[in-house]
């Protein structure tokens, strides 16, 4: 014979319940989005200290971008590699 449950049904209960987890995983959302944007500029910094040393030529803001696009998108060390092959003046 099947146990009987110690808890009643309580259809509002539920409900309520149901509410209280989906504000909580919203929260959890919430969270994760903003450690996932601080995750993908945590680099700056860094970038932002090594650039603060050395001195830079004039550049223009398009090639600027297309430089920090890159390191976006390939991230710091593949480019910096690629950046060492080439042959400075």
């Amino acid at each position: 014979m099947p146990r009987t449950s110690s808890k009643p049904d309580d259809l509002t209960a539920i409900h309520a319940r149901r509410e209280e987890l989906r504000a909580e995983l919203a929260q959890l959302e919430q969270r994760a989005k903003e450690v996932e944007t601080a995750a993908r500029d945590a680099g700056r910094p860094v970038l932002v200290a090594a650039l603060d040393r050395i001195k830079i030529a004039a550049i223009d803001k398009t090639d600027a971008r297309v430089i920090a696009t890159a390191i976006s998108t390939h991230g710091g060390k593949l480019v910096a590699a690629h950046l060492a092959t080439l042959q400075t003046a």
